[in-house]
């Protein structure tokens, strides 16, 4: 599967959801079991909404990473995304 385009609007696959339970960390459920996120995989999961696409993502995270390599930060977006869409757990 090819990954998303800059102007993709990634999002949560149907059937997954985040989940948090008695203030345990917040987790994302999918169909055939969940994920614990943290760091920047979360951050880029987290802004997956629908209305943003991989390129605000990408400038979202170079804002709040200041110095970081715009290169760099797209191909690992793009990559990450990749492969949460061949887990099915995000569409674009």
């Amino acid at each position: 599967m090819p990954g998303p385009d800059e102007n993709s609007k990634p999002r949560l696959a149907p059937g997954c959801r985040w989940a948090e339970a008695n203030g345990a960390e917040r987790m994302l459920m999918f169909p055939e079991g969940a994920l614990r996120l943290q760091g920047t995989g979360r951050e880029i999961l987290e802004r997956c909404d629908g209305q943003r696409s991989v390129q605000q993502i990408v400038e979202e995270l170079l804002a709040r990473y200041k110095g970081g390599d715009r290169g760099r930060i797209q191909q690992e977006v793009s990559s990450f995304l990749q492969s949460l869409q061949q887990k099915r757990v995000v569409d674009y």
